[in-house]
C-alpha cells in the first residue's frame, strides 16, 4: 500500500513537471533547467549581472545559472562550483569541490583577486521530507553564504541568494541587514506557487 502511494505521488509529480509552462519553455530554449528563468527575472528586477562583471555561482549544477550569465557576460569571468559535477559551459570555469571548504576559498580568492563583484547561489539543502527540517538547512546554507561573502566580495558588490520563508527567515533578514547597506526579498513568477522559496539580493557592505 505505501509503495503504491509513492508510486501514485511520484507519477503525480511527473505529469505536473510536464505541464510546467516554464519546464517545456527551458527545453525549447535549450536551457539546462526550469532555474534559468528565475535568474533571469531576479536579473531583470536588479540588475545584477553585467558584461564585464566578475561572477561566483554556488551550487552551480546543472549549470542553469552559470549558463544565463554566460550569455550575459562577455567581458568578465564566471566561476561555477558544486560538489555535483556539471557539464561545461563555455567561459565559464568549474570547481568540483565543497564551496567551504578552505581550499576552495582560496582558490576562489585566487581566481578574482579581489575583483568579484557577483556571487549567486541557488543552494538547497538535500530533501528529507521534513519540509521544515529543510528549510532550516537551506537557510543555514544562505546565512553561510552571507558570512562567505564578506571575506570575498568587492565592497560594493552584490548577493544574490535562496532562502525558504520559516522560523529563521527573521534571523537570516537579520543577519543580512547587519552586513549589507541594501537588503531585498523576490519570489519570481517562476517559482512554484507551493514553494516556500524567495531570494535575497543584498548590495554594498556595511563597515566591516
Amino acid at each position: 500500500m505505501k509503495k503504491s502511494k509513492r508510486t501514485k505521488k511520484s507519477n503525480f509529480w511527473r505529469i505536473k513537471h510536464r505541464k510546467d509552462q516554464f519546464f517545456k519553455k527551458s527545453k525549447t530554449l535549450g536551457y539546462r533547467s526550469r532555474a534559468s528563468f528565475k535568474l533571469l527575472e531576479l536579473n531583470k528586477k536588479f540588475k545584477i549581472i553585467k558584461k564585464n562583471s566578475y561572477l561566483l555561482d554556488l551550487g552551480s549544477s546543472p549549470g542553469s545559472w552559470s549558463q544565463i550569465a554566460s550569455k550575459i557576460i562577455t567581458t568578465g569571468k564566471i566561476l561555477s562550483i558544486d560538489i555535483k559535477k556539471m557539464e561545461p559551459i563555455k567561459n565559464v570555469k568549474f570547481l568540483n569541490c565543497d564551496i567551504f571548504d578552505q581550499s576552495t576559498k582560496d582558490k576562489i580568492t585566487f581566481f578574482f583577486r579581489g575583483q568579484l563583484d557577483v556571487i549567486i547561489s541557488d543552494m538547497a539543502a538535500n530533501t528529507t521530507g521534513n519540509k521544515s527540517l529543510d528549510s532550516i538547512r537551506t537557510n543555514q546554507l544562505c546565512s553561510e553564504v552571507l558570512s562567505l561573502s564578506t571575506k570575498i566580495l568587492k565592497p560594493k558588490g552584490v548577493l544574490l541568494s535562496k532562502l525558504f520563508m520559516g522560523d529563521d527567515f527573521i534571523e537570516i533578514k537579520n543577519l543580512a541587514k547587519s552586513i549589507f547597506k541594501e537588503v531585498d526579498f523576490f519570489k519570481p513568477e517562476s517559482s512554484r506557487n507551493e514553494s516556500k522559496e524567495t531570494y535575497l539580493h543584498c548590495k554594498s557592505f556595511k563597515t566591516l
